[in-house]
């Protein structure tokens, strides 16, 4: 399956949307009041939101190594 160049630029932006807009949100729920117990340890929002964020990372780099393999050809 081959992709037009206006696609594969599609799946680089959005790979690179992913990549660039969710580690400043990490930075925010690491620093959160909430993201830990008294004691300091990690709570389920700390967790959840872990897991979400780097989640959409590897979606993001994986959509954008597919836009630029697909724009090389």
């Amino acid at each position: 399956m081959s992709l037009s160049a206006p696609l594969a630029f599609v799946l680089i932006a959005a790979g690179l949307w992913s990549i660039l807009v969710w580690p400043p949100f990490l930075k925010r729920v690491l620093n959160a009041p909430e993201a830990r117990d008294a004691n300091g340890t990690p709570t389920r929002f700390m967790t959840v939101n872990l897991m979400m964020i780097s989640t959409a990372v590897i979606f993001g780099l994986a959509t954008t190594i597919i836009g630029v393999r697909a724009l090389a050809g």
